[in-house]
């Protein structure tokens, strides 16, 4: 400013400068105002930033704070629910264990309750018994007096007057007896038992479950692929015809797609075959030698496979203590079948129903289901023993420690031996009611016919025979023979030839029984 003025002096006169100084002075006082009003705006407008400035750093700390006493709201919260849950697990478990405290006191409380009872029921007997102790001291001494007075009367009697009052009492009293049991059994009468015993045969069959059984000649073996066909058979047949004669049965190879059949009417052999087979199969190698290998293998295999079957059979049945043997026996049945029922089936159908049949005629169920397990174990025993499968059986398992009543409901369940118990009869019902139950057995009439007059046919092959009869369904043929071709040693022969030929030529369920007959006579006319 002082600039400004001195500049304007040395540039305007004195005399003139007056005006021209205070229009400075006023320009100036109105640049200081100026400036002063700028400079209060820009502090204003500082101010103005700085107090939103400081807002918003304020809001942003309520925000924080707010979110941070959320967050401290959220974790005090979690930790009075975390506090509040284990509080309940710690009342429930607390309630629980009341509540378990509580039962163990109402169990003791109960336990109690009932030896209070028990004690004043024994209480209450004792009394009884004490009341009938007493009255029988008072008979006691009645019947003494009374006896005192007969020996005196007595005493004055020979033994013969004694020996006819005695007589003549026992009569009356025993007649009385005697009236009673017979109103008592006549009360009874027999529609009454017949009823009961229908009812005991129907609760006991319908209590059993039964699947039906099928006629099984021959096992389907599945192959990976159809060129295995060509290996079974191998070059010009030298492999199908290596495995039919190391098992015994025949390979069916049709246009079947991935599979063969074993066809055997030895179920042995066809399940020899089918693990023969189908290891043959796993292994790929197929030719004589290993198929003689792989046989060989199957036939160890079914050894133990038999072992397990016959186990399983008797855990199914929960019976205990059978020797070893016997349970290798019972697995053989697997492969045993009489008409079109497996044998082994039947045998645990019967020892049920023998068992159901026991139970509700209050007999042992245990014995009468082990006696119906063994009826028909000799049909597995080899064919080296001779006689009916029920007696071979019954033998077999004497041997091996089953009890006398076991033993004689094998023996007797065909009816061969005389039944000695009632368990014996149970067998015998048991196996008729499996055995002729629809589906069982099944057999049409034209093979049914076939069988028999194959079996006469077979007998009226032997030399001298004259007549040939199969009888009791096929299950024993009688042969008549000429007496004068046929000596007695010749017709017991025969009757083993017989025997022999019908094993080796004929299919045939259970055994046959031959019997041969030789007769003559003579006769006179007297005139």
């Amino acid at each position: 400013m002082l600039t400004v003025i001195a500049a304007a002096e040395s540039v305007v006169p004195a005399a003139s400068a007056e005006p021209y100084l205070w229009a400075l002075v006023g320009a100036g006082l109105v640049g200081v105002a100026g400036g002063f009003v700028a400079v209060w705006f820009v502090m204003r407008q500082a101010r103005r930033l700085a107090e939103q400035s400081a807002q918003a750093h304020l809001e942003l700390a309520k925000r924080e704070a707010a979110v941070a006493s959320q967050e401290l709201i959220s974790q005090a919260e979690e930790d009075i629910r975390a506090r509040e849950a284990e509080m309940n697990r710690d009342f429930d478990r607390r309630k629980i264990e009341v509540e378990l405290m509580l039962r163990e006191i109402r169990s003791h409380e109960e336990s109690l309750a009932l030896l209070d009872y028990q004690l004043e029921q024994r209480q209450e007997r004792l009394a009884r018994e004490a009341s009938a102790i007493k009255q029988a001291r008072d008979a006691m001494r009645d019947l003494s007096k009374s006896l005192r007075k007969r020996l005196e009367g007595v005493a004055s009697l020979d033994g013969e007057e004694i020996r006819k009052q005695l007589r003549e009492e026992v009569t009356f009293e025993c007649q009385e007896e005697l009236r009673a049991l017979r109103k008592e059994l006549l009360e009874k009468s027999e529609q009454e038992l017949v009823h009961e015993g229908k009812r005991i045969l129907v609760t006991a069959m319908q209590r059993l479950a039964s699947k039906p059984n099928n006629d099984i000649t021959a096992a389907i073996v599945q192959l990976p692929s159809e060129e295995m066909k060509g290996r079974i058979i191998g070059r010009e047949g030298r492999n199908i015809k290596s495995f039919e004669a190391a098992t015994g049965t025949t390979l069916l190879i049709d246009e079947s797609p991935q599979m063969v059949l074993i066809s055997s009417f030895d179920p042995v052999r066809r399940e020899i075959a089918k693990l023969a087979l189908e290891g043959l199969l796993r292994d790929g190698r197929i030719h004589p030698a290993s198929i003689e290998d792989y046989v060989n293998r199957a036939r160890q295999e079914l050894d133990l496979h038999v072992a397990q079957i016959g186990e399983e059979a008797v855990d199914r049945l929960k019976i205990s203590g059978l020797h070893p043997e016997i349970i290798k026996l019972l697995g053989k049945l697997r492969f045993r079948f009489s008409y079109t029922q497996n044998v082994l089936d039947h045998s645990i159908e019967v020892a049920q129903l023998c068992s159901m049949l026991a139970s509700e005629i209050g007999l042992e169920p245990n014995v009468a289901k082990r006696a119906g397990l063994l009826h028909d174990i000799g049909k597995s025993i080899e064919g080296e023993y001779e006689g009916s499968h029920a007696l071979i059986g019954a033998d077999f398992i004497r041997r091996y420690g089953e009890t006398t009543i076991v033993v004689n409901a094998v023996a007797a369940h065909h009816e061969e031996v005389k039944p000695e118990t009632v368990y014996a009869g149970l067998v015998i019902l048991a196996d008729t009611i499996s055995a002729s139950r629809p589906g069982a057995r099944a057999e049409s009439m034209t093979s049914y016919l076939e069988r028999l007059g194959r079996l006469e046919k077979l007998a009226m092959t032997m030399p001298g025979v004259q007549q040939a009869f199969a009888i009791q369904a096929g299950r024993e043929v009688r042969v008549v023979v000429q007496p004068s071709v046929v000596t007695d040693e010749q017709a017991c022969q025969l009757a083993k030839t017989l025997r022999q030929k019908i094993e080796q030529e004929l299919d045939y369920p259970s055994t046959i029984k031959v019997t041969v007959i030789r007769e003559q006579r003579y006769s006179e006319t007297a005139t």
